[in-house]
């Protein structure tokens, strides 16, 4: 094959590689300022650029996924902070070559963020073909509900008032926390509550116990969403429930329905899911466990 070289070296900040080989060059940013990632992404590069010399393989806009994976990280400066840090874990640990976890829940976040980029990359003309995973990228639904003398527990103790008039709210609606985080008065009319969340702008019933609750309740909340997952659990564990999670509640006043004889097709619209398919995953297994009857 002849004499090759590869020189790894930095230019107004970045990272670049070249390749020489028989009298040709070809050089190539690493897209990154850190030295240890251009080291790691170095053999990869390196590869594909002596194909391209060595007429072995045309030269092409794919990159290589370590090289993709680092200009997704940096392409999207609207992230949250927690994403971002989640996205860097996994997309690192897999460049790294560690299996996926065996949990199907952590591997379907894995699963997910994975293709995420691949997808990104095929939207910027970075690969002409994506090596997604094939795997389930729902997990396994989580099947915990609070039992009644739970519900009544939380909603005599938890928090201060403000807080416990939040809480009581969520379940008695079957609100995801972020539709109802930030509520403003123009978004009340009429026994509704116009909120907007993970699925966009939807209409939300709202039941006589709610109507009280928020028709009592100056100033409307206005929580970060770490505030209430945090602050939750702390409460919670306090009165010694365990395992529970805000998203609990939703989970719970849908079961509630359902056990009391709504159709699933109509707590699928009251919950606002995409799909009755989706109310159906979070729902079937808790439907074929033996789960203590309580009501609303």
């Amino acid at each position: 094959m002849g004499f090759i070289m590869a020189t790894l070296y930095q230019n107004k900040g970045h990272w670049l590689l070249t390749v020489h080989h028989k009298g040709r060059r070809l050089t190539k940013s690493l897209g990154t300022k850190d030295k240890k990632v251009a080291k790691q992404l170095k053999p990869y590069v390196e590869s594909e650029l002596l194909l391209e010399l060595t007429g072995l393989k045309k030269a092409t806009s794919q990159v290589a996924f370590p090289v993709l994976t680092d200009k997704f990280l940096k392409a999207d400066k609207k992230r949250s902070k927690r994403t971002q840090e989640l996205y860097e874990y996994v997309l690192r640990s897999y460049n790294s070559g560690k299996p996926l976890p065996m949990n199907p829940n952590s591997r379907a976040i894995f699963v997910r963020t994975i293709n995420a980029c691949w997808n990104w990359g095929l939207k910027q003309g970075l690969v002409s073909e994506a090596h997604k995973l094939n795997d389930d990228t729902r997990g396994e639904a989580r099947q915990r509900v609070f039992t009644k003398s739970e519900l009544d527990l939380m909603f005599k103790k938890v928090g201060n008032e403000h807080f416990n008039s939040f809480v009581k709210f969520a379940y008695f609606t079957g609100a995801r926390s972020g539709e109802i985080r930030n509520i403003q008065p123009q978004n009340l009319t009429d026994g509704s509550l116009v909120a907007f969340g993970k699925t966009g702008r939807r209409i939300i019933k709202i039941s006589t116990q709610a109507s009280t609750i928020i028709a009592n309740q100056t100033p409307l909340w206005s929580y970060s969403k770490d505030y209430v997952c945090h602050h939750f659990k702390k409460e919670v564990r306090r009165l010694g429930i365990k395992d529970a999670r805000f998203h609990d509640l939703r989970r719970t006043f849908g079961l509630n329905l359902i056990k009391q004889g709504m159709s699933i097709y109509k707590v699928s619209k009251l919950l606002g899911h995409k799909s009755v398919r989706t109310t159906e995953h979070h729902y079937a297994p808790l439907l074929t466990s033996e789960i203590e009857d309580f009501e609303l």
